[in-house]
């Protein structure tokens, strides 16, 4: 989960910074991609890096389908 949480606030954060979501879509960002996320109870090393760039990129579609 830190590395779900970590990844979907630098991807909503960068999209506030570039102009494309409002303040107030960061945290509905990162509550929609944690809330998705399956959480694995001792994850390896591999886990972790899958998790943060399935997190970057359901981010981003979260954002892309919000912005639209």
């Amino acid at each position: 989960m830190p590395a779900v949480l970590n990844a979907a606030n630098e991807i909503a954060v960068y999209a506030f910074l570039e102009g494309r979501i409002d303040f107030g879509g960061i945290p509905a960002a990162i509550d929609a991609t944690l809330g998705r996320h399956d959480q694995v109870a001792s994850p390896a090393l591999e886990d972790i890096r899958t998790a943060d760039r399935w997190a970057r990129q359901t981010t981003i579609d979260f954002i892309a389908r919000r912005s639209v």
